[in-house]
């Protein structure tokens, strides 16, 4: 979003979490949305769907007698082997988060409305309120909150995509997060971690340029390896800034885009998911095929409007509906954005007065 603070200030993202994963699934063929491209700056975050049912069909037996006095026939030849099962193919992303119907991404808030910063037991009731969640984005190390984020996710064995906000102290930003991979018996354990993320939206932003980035996210990549960590590493930039520098994909494990509907003034909420699924789509096929997850995507519920994109809770609920509906085939693709109000952000010419108003579960 537009408006930041340092690096964690921002918000955070989430998922919705059933404990049980399963495989994200192909993206299927959807029609793109009518409105044009005009958003070029803005970015997104959390997920959520409905559950499919799996009925069982019905499987009936016939007996039929023999008639007497007839010798009873021959056996039958045994049946021919059965071919054993294809091997499924494996998930885009292996180190994804795997949904079931219900899960869920969001984003929570490391900052109370005077900029002050959560503590733990702030922190862990948050996050109790979004247990329904199965993963956590936040944006930085600020506040402590890599360790208080995930100290508070393991109490609902919730994952958390992490990142360290810009390259200031980079790499030994790093650390913040290194520190917090530790288990129980104080032996490395990465498993809390969906994704690390080297920046967010920095070109977009004018922090850094593209091969600034790369070289961040080639020297990250190579230290938490070092360190043990085999989950994604990526750089997160708006939709934009990624169709025209796909060496940012590239550089990254998957393709991380925030992509907000509300931004384009043509656009209306109920088109909200078709529009981010088709910046999606867009972005892996500029990155040569490469797999793209939105890691923002929401609408606010009070604010000014722009152009046909009008902030309402009404009109929130229906983009929700909408982005749930179209990544309802690939759930471990999208991030809500986000958990609650952002009270200790500001406006400026481009968010519309809107920038506090985001929060999918209101206020805290």
């Amino acid at each position: 979003m537009a408006s930041q603070l340092t690096q964690a200030s921002r918000t955070a993202m989430l998922q919705l979490h059933n404990h049980s994963k399963s495989a994200p699934q192909a993206p299927s063929q959807d029609s793109p949305p009518s409105g044009p491209d005009t958003n070029g700056a803005r970015t997104a975050s959390t997920t959520t769907t409905s559950k499919d049912a799996n009925d069982m069909n019905d499987r009936s037996v016939a007996l039929v007698e023999k008639p007497p006095g007839i010798p009873p026939p021959p056996p039958p030849p045994p049946p021919p082997a059965l071919a054993p099962p294809p091997v499924a193919p494996p998930p885009l992303l292996p180190h994804t988060l795997k949904l079931t119907p219900n899960h869920q991404r969001l984003i929570p808030i490391p900052l109370l409305a005077d900029r002050s910063c959560k503590n733990q037991e702030e922190v862990n009731h948050d996050l109790d309120r979004l247990s329904q969640y199965s993963f956590i984005r936040i944006y930085g190390t600020d506040c402590d909150q890599t360790k208080t984020v995930a100290n508070a996710a393991r109490r609902h064995n919730m994952r958390v995509f992490a990142g360290v906000y810009d390259l200031q102290g980079f790499p030994g930003s790093l650390s913040a997060i290194s520190d917090v991979a530790k288990g129980p018996d104080g032996k490395p354990d990465w498993s809390i971690f969906h994704t690390i993320t080297i920046g967010n939206e920095l070109v977009n932003g004018g922090t850094s340029d593209p091969a600034e980035v790369v070289s961040a996210v080639n020297k990250a990549r190579s230290i938490l390896r070092g360190q043990g960590y085999k989950g994604p590493v990526v750089t997160v930039d708006t939709f934009s800034v990624l169709l025209d520098h796909p060496e940012l994909c590239v550089a990254s494990d998957y393709c991380a885009a925030n992509c907000h509907a509300f931004f384009d003034a043509n656009q209306h909420p109920g088109g909200a998911g078709a529009y981010a699924l088709e910046q999606a789509r867009s972005i892996s096929a500029a990155a040569n095929g490469k797999h793209t997850m939105i890691t923002e995507s929401g609408w606010p519920h009070a604010g000014d409007a722009n152009g046909a994109a009008i902030p309402s809770p009404e009109n929130q609920q229906t983009a929700l509906a909408s982005l749930r509906k179209s990544f309802d085939h690939r759930r471990s693709d999208l991030v809500l954005f986000t958990a609650f109000d952002d009270l200790w952000k500001d406006d400026n010419s481009f968010t519309f007065g809107a920038e506090k108003f985001w929060g999918i579960h209101g206020g805290l």
